[in-house]
């Protein structure tokens, strides 16, 4: 949700030594500074061996102070609230510890992790670890929060009624020429406006349970055959459709952008972009056969999240859907950080997104959220 969405390269360990102080602390010893390897993104952040031989994940989260404090602060009620349910289909890396002044936690490292991003590219996410993600998210929804924990009620930044009549201008000083382009998009849709006024409507008036927040499909990591959630410094009470139509627009997206692409077509072979001419008739009858071929997972997690949550309030299902839009156009935005322009594929993305968001009642079932047995 960092609406810039700008990326970071974590600094040699000599420039930051709480990093090492933590790891000593929580009895490691420091990083083995020949086999420390370094992972770009949101924060800054260090994995490999440490003294003691086990391996560590440390991320030192990177921002203004005061929305830091308020991660971090989230990251560590998720760990005391999971602590308590102790879900067994909640799985996520082991904190080891954290230094709260120098915004450092310490995770457990997973052997040999592969990312649900990964997987999906690779063709390799399935609708068993489909599944596997519906009851991770179920149980979490599930869960019910202890009165004690005062967990976090804040409405999450985006979508944003705000945004939509014009960027702030510090906001402006900061984003690419193709996210300008985004919001100008937006901007100038007054039903797109009138749908997330509806949206967000629909969700101050739905249940609030314990959501992830960002649930992406980066968020997931299988590791040993098992299925993990990471990332939970968005963890807050809110309306359980944000996390389950984040996880069908992963999807959403996805098809539209597979729709340049000899991705999943009859012919075997590696992934590459169609050599034909995309005409209006081509994109819609290729979006359809792309939609259709990815709509088995957003339908397994549906069943995984109902086999562990089977009670569900009635329009959750059209909130996720038009969730799942919105997600397809928060998507288009953060790839907007990479270019200039808009491609037509991403205006593509956008009017599914768009479509999605507007009549969700229509495309509900489109999705793969049908009733279950």
């Amino acid at each position: 949700m960092d609406l810039a969405n700008k990326g970071y390269a974590a600094p040699d360990l000599a420039m930051v030594p709480e990093v090492d102080a933590l790891l000593r602390r929580l009895g490691h010893g420091p990083f083995d500074r020949d086999r420390v390897r370094t992972a770009p993104g949101r924060n800054l952040a260090w994995l490999g061996p440490t003294e003691s031989g086990g391996e560590v994940f440390v991320k030192r989260l990177v921002g203004a102070p005061a929305d830091v404090a308020a991660r971090l602060a989230r990251l560590l009620a998720f760990e005391a609230f999971a602590d308590r349910v102790d879900a067994a289909e909640l799985r996520r890396p082991r904190l080891l510890g954290c230094d709260e002044p120098a915004r450092l936690v310490a995770f457990g490292y997973l052997d040999e992790p592969r990312s649900g991003a990964q997987l999906m590219v690779e063709e390799s996410f399935d609708d068993e670890l489909a599944f596997a993600a519906g009851q991770a998210i179920g149980a979490l929804h599930a869960a019910a929060p202890d009165p004690a924990e005062r967990l976090d009620r804040s409405r999450l930044p985006l979508p944003s009624l705000e945004l939509l009549r014009g960027i702030p201008e510090k906001l402006f000083d900061t984003i690419s020429f193709g996210q300008i382009s985004a919001w100008s998009l937006f901007q100038n849709d007054p039903r797109l406006a009138e749908g997330i006024a509806a949206l967000l409507a629909a969700e101050n008036a739905a249940p609030r349970v314990p959501t992830h927040g960002d649930l992406r499909l980066d968020q997931f990591l299988v590791s040993g055959g098992e299925l993990y959630v990471t990332d939970w410094e968005e963890f807050r009470l809110a309306d359980p459709a944000r996390d389950v139509g984040s996880f069908a627009g992963e999807w959403l997206y996805r098809s539209v952008l597979d729709i340049v692409t000899t991705r999943g077509d009859a012919a075997p072979g590696s992934t590459a972009f169609v050599d034909f001419e995309l005409d209006h008739e081509t994109v819609l009858r290729r979006g359809v056969e792309k939609l259709a071929r990815l709509r088995p997972r957003t339908v397994a997690f549906w069943r995984g999240y109902r086999a562990v949550r089977p009670e569900v309030d009635p329009g959750l299902a059209e909130r996720a859907t038009a969730f799942a839009g919105w997600h397809t156009l928060d998507r288009l935005m953060a790839s907007a950080t990479r270019t200039a322009r808009l491609s037509g594929i991403e205006r593509a993305a956008a009017g599914v997104g768009r479509a999605a968001l507007l009549e969700p009642a229509k495309f509900a079932a489109t999705l793969g959220f049908e009733e279950t047995a």
